[in-house]
């Protein structure tokens, strides 16, 4: 059985870009708006990856990894940034919120699957 991925982004390209990459790679991808949408659509399905954007409006990804941390549920999701930002001071802020991994965007569809894969563990 394929893994579930939720990504979460405001860009409708990068969504575009994500699912196709994801897609290819045989993973089934659900796609959320912002990090409100994103929660609300992790509390409604089991997801075996989570790749979120940090700059949204409604909840940025940051907001939605520590809610989502706050259920056992899905405090062994792996969370995945895809952001622009790569200041040192956010991306520890991230980790210690919960996030597993960080692409910096613009990012290369093939290092996204890789490192889905690397922690999917398939």
């Amino acid at each position: 059985m394929s893994a579930n991925i939720l990504t979460v982004d405001d860009s409708a390209s990068i969504r575009m870009t994500t699912k196709i990459a994801l897609t290819n790679a045989g993973y089934k991808v659900t796609e959320a708006v912002d990090g409100l949408d994103g929660l609300n659509k992790a509390k409604s399905a089991q997801f075996d990856l989570i790749v979120t954007d940090l700059n949204m409006p409604n909840m940025n990804g940051l907001a939605m990894i520590e809610a989502l941390r706050k259920s056992p549920a899905h405090t062994g999701i792996p969370i995945i940034f895809l952001t622009t930002e790569s200041d040192a001071a956010m991306k520890t802020r991230a980790k210690a919120a919960g996030a597993t991994g960080w692409i910096t965007k613009p990012f290369d569809a093939d290092q996204l699957v890789k490192i889905a894969r690397k922690v999917l563990g398939k």
